[in-house]
């Protein structure tokens, strides 16, 4: 599978001078944004249960708003939510200025704020789809106040 921005990001990691210009960075992003927003469990249920995600910060709050059916399959409930998460990322990361993906070393996707302050988006989906808080219109807010 060729991933532009991943090789970009491999030879960066590995002292490559690939990428370092800011288009380069601005197509490592665009990259790194398309592959989280897929989300497709995310988007079929929500889909079956008649909402289309447009990857609007409204759409957070209609998410908000489903009666939580997921949470009756215990398997697909941690899939559900870590959908959840990564497209409360990808809003986030349309919506609010300034704010990018980071991939800790680890695997792991947060989003980075202009303030350098660090959103565990996934763990805010997981944590929403078990119990529903936060809601994830909240946490955009918050996101955009910052």
């Amino acid at each position: 599978m060729n991933i532009r921005f991943l090789d970009t990001w491999r030879g960066r990691r590995h002292g490559g001078d690939e990428g370092s210009s800011p288009g380069a960075a601005a197509r490592e992003q665009e990259g790194i944004t398309e592959l989280l927003s897929e989300c497709e469990l995310l988007r079929v249920r929500a889909m079956r249960l008649g909402l289309r995600l447009d990857d609007s910060p409204g759409s957070l709050s209609a998410l908000d708003q489903l009666t939580p059916v997921w949470r009756q399959d215990a398997e697909e409930l941690p899939w559900f939510g870590n959908d959840a998460g990564l497209y409360l990322g990808s809003v986030i990361v349309r919506a609010v200025p300034g704010a990018v993906w980071h991939v800790w070393p680890t695997g792991h996707p947060v989003v980075r704020l202009v303030s350098g302050r660090e959103i565990q988006v996934v763990q805010a989906g997981l944590d929403w789809a078990a119990s529903g808080v936060p809601e994830l219109a909240q946490v955009y807010a918050e996101a955009a106040e910052a």
